[in-house]
């Protein structure tokens, strides 16, 4: 016979079960269906506000890790990952005008991420209506496919301006991360691989996105650390874990030793250059990696507040700057070389 403790603590179960299977059932993303009546305008590239950073304006925020320094030889073009992810607003795309947006593009992307290419190149980083994360995942992906097309549209038009309006005949190096990276890939597809221009590209590195050497014709991946005219692709995990995608999203895509910059397994703490944490502040000799198919392992960076860290498993937030000092100096060599292999 139930004692009514007994009964109260029953009904305490029905009630938190009940409570779980509702919040099991709910949406994780407010949604809608995709409307381009309703996007967000489409950016100028003329006017100089439609831009993050230009060689001219660079924001005060970002001189706290680069050294400005003269105007370069090589242009940098940078596409940041996706920072969109409010669960609760159903737009498909960000509107870069919100002042929100625009303050997170520079604060986090800029500065911890776009900045590892400054020393060795101008950097120009357009704003862009980047797609909503709910693209990458299901049931939403399927209901979101033009917002990844405007999205890239976009990038496609800044690019185009940029040639016409900023480059001058110098040689480029494109990098990005994440969804920058899937729009970045494009980019190498329609502009450089098996065209005119690809004797301009110095190296594009393709971050944090399943890359395979067949998805372009000429262009390949880059085995060597002074190696020009390819790309470069990884993506970043605790060592000895695996994700649950990772058949469908990081195997068999390419994996380069963002340390060794070549066909090297393994890195050791010795050889990384440095970590930029969260503090603006560089810590060399911080990690050492195992390489893997589609993935680069990595220990726990020896950085503060590792004991954090030590309870995530994805490395893919910090894919360029677990390896930024790394990633500064290589890109250094790479436009040296390209130099050096077309003399003006």
């Amino acid at each position: 016979m139930c004692t009514f403790t007994q009964k109260k603590l029953k009904k305490n179960i029905t009630s938190l079960l009940g409570l779980l299977l509702f919040l099991s059932c709910k949406p994780l993303y407010q949604t809608s269906n995709f409307n381009l009546n309703t996007a967000p305008p489409t950016p100028d590239y003329s006017l100089s506000e439609n831009w993050a950073v230009l060689p001219d304006q660079i924001p005060p925020v970002l001189e706290e890790v680069i050294d400005k320094g003269p105007t370069k030889k090589a242009d940098v073009f940078f596409v940041y990952p996706t920072l969109f992810t409010d669960k609760k607003d159903s737009s498909w795309n960000a509107d870069y005008t919100k002042e929100s947006i625009r303050n997170e593009v520079i604060e986090k992307s800029a500065v911890f991420q776009a900045s590892a290419w400054c020393k060795a190149a101008n950097l120009y980083l357009p704003f862009y209506r980047q797609a909503h994360y709910r693209i990458f995942v299901e049931p939403y992906a399927s209901q979101g496919q033009e917002a990844g097309l405007l999205a890239y549209q976009d990038i496609k038009n800044a690019f185009e301006y940029y040639l016409k309006h900023y480059n001058q005949g110098k040689p480029i190096i494109i990098a990005a991360h994440s969804q920058g990276s899937l729009h970045a890939k494009k980019l190498v597809q329609e502009f450089f691989d098996d065209k005119p221009l690809q004797s301009k590209l110095i190296v594009a590195y393709l971050i944090g996105v399943k890359i395979q050497n067949s998805m372009f014709k000429i262009i390949k991946e880059l085995k060597t650390p002074a190696a020009t005219g390819g790309f470069v692709s990884w993506n970043t995990y605790k060592k000895n874990k695996l994700p649950k995608k990772y058949e469908e999203w990081y195997k068999g895509g390419v994996a380069t030793n963002p340390i060794t910059w070549d066909s090297k397994k393994y890195a050791t703490e010795a050889q990384h250059l440095g970590v930029l944490n969260s503090n603006k502040k560089l810590y060399p000799n911080s990690l050492s990696l195992e390489v893997i198919d589609g993935m680069v392992w990595s220990i726990v960076p020896k950085i503060p507040k590792r004991f954090l860290l030590s309870f995530v498993k994805n490395y893919h937030f910090a894919d360029i700057n677990l390896f930024w000092a790394d990633i500064e100096q290589n890109a250094v060599l790479r436009t040296k070389k390209w130099f050096e292999l077309n003399p003006s």
